[in-house]
C-alpha cells in the first residue's frame, strides 16, 4: 500500500533531514498498522519496506534494495525510491501486481482467503495507526512541555491585529467575546473558531466601549490557512520586557521594567504603537523618553534599516498561564488536539477547488512540507509537524482511490453489503488506473512547487 505523502523537498538541509525523519518514521508505523492486522489474522506478510524498491508505479522496473533481510516469511527492506512504502501481504492486489501469485489457488495463510470483516481492519491496519501515532505525538508534546495560552480575560487592553485580522474585520484594542456564537476563552481558540465557523457566522467585539457585532468575510478560512497562525494577539503597554546586549537599547541604558511614554513627542500607550512607529522612521533620530521609578528620562538615537534596536516590549508572561499535564490528563488533552486537528485538515480538504481556496495555492509537494517545518531543529515543533502530517495522511489514505486503502476500504464494503465479491481482475484494473493517478497527483504537486520556486 503506498504511503501517499503527496506533498514535498527543501533548499534547508535542517528542514530535509527532518522531513525524511519524520515521514520515515510514519511510513514505518502506517504499515506496521496493515502488518499487525494481517499477522493476527494469520496472514502471510511477504515483504515490509521504507520505500519502495522498483520505480513507483511500475512494479516491474528498476527492482533493487538499499538493504533487505528475510526473517520467518516475511523480507524487511530499505527501497531505493522515496516515495512511501509498502507491505505486500499475501494474496492481495496491491502495488506489486504479483499476478503469478494470484492466479494459484487461495490458501489459508492469504489474504483473500480471509473474513471480509478481516480484511477490512488489515486495509484499515494504517490509517488506525496514523491516528494512535498522532494521538501519542501529541500526548508527548504536552505531557512534556504542557500549554501556554493567553486567556481573554487577562487581554484587558483588547487586541492588536496583523493584516489578515484587520481584514477579517478586526480592529486594535478589540475585546474578544464571541466568534460564531461559541465564547472565546483563549485567543489561540479564535483560527479554529474562524475555520470551523457555521455559514453566515458573526463575530462579537467589545470596540470603545460599545458591543460590535460584524460578519465573517468569505475567504476568512483560506486566508487563515495559509498564515497558519492566530491573526490577533494580546495588547500589552508598551514597558520593556528585554534589553539584548550590545544592542542599541542596552548602549542607550535601558533596562527592564522601563515604560516608553513617547517617541518625538508622540504619545506610545502600546507596544505596537512604539513598534510600528519605529519601523516606519528607519534613519530618522528618535527621541524616546521612558519612565523608571517614577522619574522621566529621555535618551536619543536613530533607527537601522532593519528597524530592530534591540528591545523586546510587553511583559508577555503576564498576559499568558500555563497548563502542566500528568501522564493522565496529557491523554484527554492529545486526544482532544488530534480531533481537532483532524476536522481542520477535513475543512481544507473540502475546500479544494472552492472559491475560498486556489488548489495550486493550497496544494504543494515535498518542497512545500519540508518549509514546513523550522529551520533549527526543535523537538515540540518537530513532534507537532510529524504529528499533523500524521493526521493528514490518515484522511489521505482514506480517499476511494484504488491503490489507497480507502480504495481497498470502498470494494470491500461494497462486498459486505451485497455479499458479492469484486473480481480479481476488477480489483487489478482499478489499482492500475487508481496508481496511474497517483503518479499524477505526485508529478502535479511537486511541479507546483517548481513553478513557485521559478516565480519567486
Amino acid at each position: 500500500m503506498p504511503f501517499n505523502s503527496l506533498f514535498l523537498m527543501s533548499n534547508g538541509l535542517s528542514q530535509t533531514l527532518q522531513l525524511l525523519a519524520g515521514l520515515s518514521l510514519l511510513i514505518v508505523l502506517h504499515e506496521f498498522g496493515h502488518f499487525f492486522f494481517a499477522r493476527l489474522f494469520g496472514t502471510r506478510v511477504e515483504k515490509f519496506y521504507l520505500f519502495f524498491d522498483f520505480l513507483f508505479p511500475f512494479s516491474g522496473m528498476l527492482n533493487f534494495s538499499l538493504f533487505k533481510k528475510k526473517k520467518g516469511d516475511t523480507e524487511y527492506g530499505i527501497g531505493w525510491f522515496p516515495l512511501g512504502g509498502y507491505v505486500k501481504i499475501a494474496g492481495m492486489v496491491d502495488e506489486s501486481m504479483d499476478k503469478e501469485a494470484l492466479a494459484q489457488p487461495p490458501q489459508p495463510w492469504e489474504y483473500r482467503s480471509k473474513k471480509a470483516w478481516q480484511r477490512l481492519l488489515i486495509m484499515l491496519g494504517g490509517i488506525i495507526m496514523n491516528v494512535l501515532v498522532a494521538i501519542v505525538l501529541y500526548v508527548i508534546i504536552y505531557g512534556v512541555w504542557g500549554d501556554t495560552y493567553t486567556p481573554v480575560t487577562k487581554a484587558t487592553s483588547g487586541v492588536v491585529v496583523d493584516s489578515v485580522g484587520y481584514w477579517i474585520g478586526f480592529r486594535d484594542g478589540d475585546m474578544i467575546k464571541s466568534v460564531d456564537g461559541k465564547t472565546i476563552k483563549k485567543l489561540e481558540e479564535i483560527p479554529l473558531a474562524l475555520i470551523l465557523h457555521d455559514k453566515d457566522a458573526t463575530i462579537n467585539v467589545v470596540r470603545n466601549g460599545k458591543d460590535t457585532t460584524f460578519p465573517i468575510p468569505l475567504g476568512t478560512i483560506s486566508r487563515l490557512i495559509k498564515i497558519k497562525s492566530v491573526p490577533v494577539s494580546v495588547r500589552t503597554h508598551a514597558i520593556i520586557d528585554t534589553v539584548l546586549p550590545k544592542s542599541i537599547g542596552d548602549g542607550l541604558g535601558l533596562q527592564k521594567g522601563d515604560s516608553i511614554i513617547s517617541v518625538n513627542n508622540q504619545q506610545i500607550n502600546y507596544s505596537n504603537e512604539f513598534v510600528a512607529y519605529k519601523s516606519s522612521h528607519y534613519d530618522t533620530p528618535l527621541e524616546i523618553t521612558y519612565a523608571r521609578a517614577g522619574k522621566l528620562n529621555t535618551v536619543h538615537t536613530s533607527v537601522p534599516k532593519d528597524s530592530a534596536i534591540g528591545i523586546v516590549l510587553g511583559e508577555s508572561k503576564k498576559y499568558s498561564e500555563h497548563i502542566t499535564y500528568t501522564p493522565f490528563t496529557a491523554i484527554g488533552k492529545g486526544t482532544q488536539v488530534m480531533m481537532n486537528k483532524l476536522r481542520i485538515y477535513i475543512v481544507q480538504f473540502k475546500l479544494l477547488g472552492s472559491p475560498e481556496v486556489k488548489v495550486s495555492q493550497s496544494m504543494g509537494g515535498f518542497g512545500s512540507m519540508a518549509k514546513m517545518y523550522t529551520p533549527e531543529f526543535h523537538w515540540i515543533d518537530f513532534l507537532s509537524l510529524t504529528a499533523f502530517i500524521s493526521v493528514a495522511l490518515a484522511i489521505m489514505n482514506l480517499l476511494p482511490i484504488p491503490g489507497l486503502d480507502g480504495g481497498y476500504v470502498i470494494f470491500l464494503l461494497f462486498e459486505m453489503i451485497t455479499g458479492k465479491k469484486v473480481s480479481e481482475k476488477v480489483m487489478e484494473r482499478a489499482t492500475t488506473v487508481g496508481l496511474v493517478i497517483l503518479l499524477a497527483l505526485m508529478l502535479y504537486v511537486n511541479g507546483l512547487d517548481v513553478l513557485k520556486a521559478f516565480k519567486k
